[in-house]
């Protein structure tokens, strides 16, 4: 079967229609507009990380103190454990899941660590058994969503306020202080790796975080989970074994949330129940400022990295300008409405812009 003849387009007079001018402002602004979507849609994560660097670049010239190790030192300190626990978060999400239990995971972590340090158990044992309360909650989560059948959002809203709950069971209102001198330093600011500004719990992040780069961008099972999260059905049919994999995702967040209550704990030098409440909101928006999507299927661990460090420098930034922490958390709000809103606008554009450009009529 033959193709048909092109035919030149006409007005209603029949006369062709003019061509538009290759000086015309429309075709430039097309073309800009084409430009901004090609490299900001598909790549949200590296615009992010630009992003940080300008925020660090701004930091260097307007603000005294901000590049000084000490304050660097800080400042990455500060959001160690939103690092630590946003790692396993990224993983569920790229799977389609979430969980909101991780702070009150914390907080359970953190009240467990006092409550037998109060006991007189060795800091050595505390630290398996704060683990494996861990993998418990983590197992609570995963089998009420794999077996039971229960969406993830609502599971981990009722765990959320259930293991905050044992956590005040477990240690009351009180505060257990004066934790060994030998962990204790590990994890402050003040103690950094020789010859570096960097503390060992933000150097353990970035050996877990590269760890968990390679698992997810590299392995069969990190390309299992970005077919979960795409379409779940269609990864079942495929072999993969999706209960297992959000099971085994679930187990790592509350195994990765309980260790956080550790370092906060030791970090703080203070174990309390109430310990990183509302840190699930941050861990969140740090994942989704990285432009891993919430619907699944897409992201990079490289962009939740970013989106972490750029809330933990602005926050920092902030401070350093005496911001109030009122505006500080609605500047954190502003950012996770706007990472969740400009790749969809970015998106739509664009299919907007081959709409028109293959002739399909579009919408007002």
């Amino acid at each position: 079967m033959g193709t048909a003849p092109e035919t030149e387009t006409t007005t209603g007079t029949g006369a062709p229609a003019p061509r538009p001018s290759a000086k015309s402002p429309e075709p430039r602004r097309a073309a800009s507009a084409g430009a901004f979507i090609r490299a900001v849609g598909p790549r949200w994560d590296t615009a992010v990380g630009a992003l940080l660097v300008a925020v660090f670049v701004v930091g260097l010239f307007t603000t005294d103190g901000f590049a000084s190790g000490g304050n660097l030192a800080f400042a990455f300190n500060d959001i160690a454990e939103v690092a630590l626990i946003a790692l396993p978060m990224t993983l569920l999400v790229v799977a389609g899941q979430v969980d909101l239990s991780v702070a009150s995971m914390l907080g359970l972590g953190s009240a467990l660590t006092g409550a037998l340090w109060n006991a007189g158990w060795a800091f050595e044992l505390i630290v398996p058994v704060v683990l494996l309360a861990g993998v418990a909650g983590g197992l609570l989560n995963g089998w009420l969503v794999t077996r039971v059948g229960l969406p993830s959002l609502a599971v981990t809203i009722g765990t959320l306020a259930l293991y905050r709950g044992l956590a005040s069971v477990v240690l009351g209102s009180d505060a257990v202080t004066d934790f060994p001198q030998v962990y204790a330093d590990w994890a402050v600011d003040t103690t950094t790796v020789p010859g570096t500004f960097l503390t060992y719990p933000v150097v353990l992040f970035l050996v877990l975080a590269a760890a968990t780069a390679v698992l997810l961008h590299s392995t069969a099972f990190g390309r299992s989970l970005f077919a979960i999260g795409a379409q779940e059905e269609a990864a079942r049919f495929a072999g993969i074994r999706v209960r297992r994999f959000k099971l085994i995702l679930f187990v790592l967040a509350g195994v990765f949330s309980a260790f956080a209550g550790i370092v906060f704990t030791l970090r703080y030098g203070s174990a309390r129940a109430d310990n990183g409440l509302g840190f699930e909101m941050l861990v969140i928006a740090a994942v989704l400022l990285g432009g891993v999507d919430f619907d699944g299927g897409k992201g990079t661990l490289f962009g939740a990295v970013a989106g972490v460090l750029l809330i933990g420098v602005l926050k920092n930034l902030l401070t350093l300008n005496d911001v109030p922490n009122e505006v500080q958390v609605i500047v954190t709000g502003l950012l996770l409405v706007a990472s969740v809103l400009t790749p969809r606008i970015v998106t739509a554009l664009a299919e907007r812009r081959h709409r028109r450009a293959a002739g399909v009529p579009t919408e007002p």
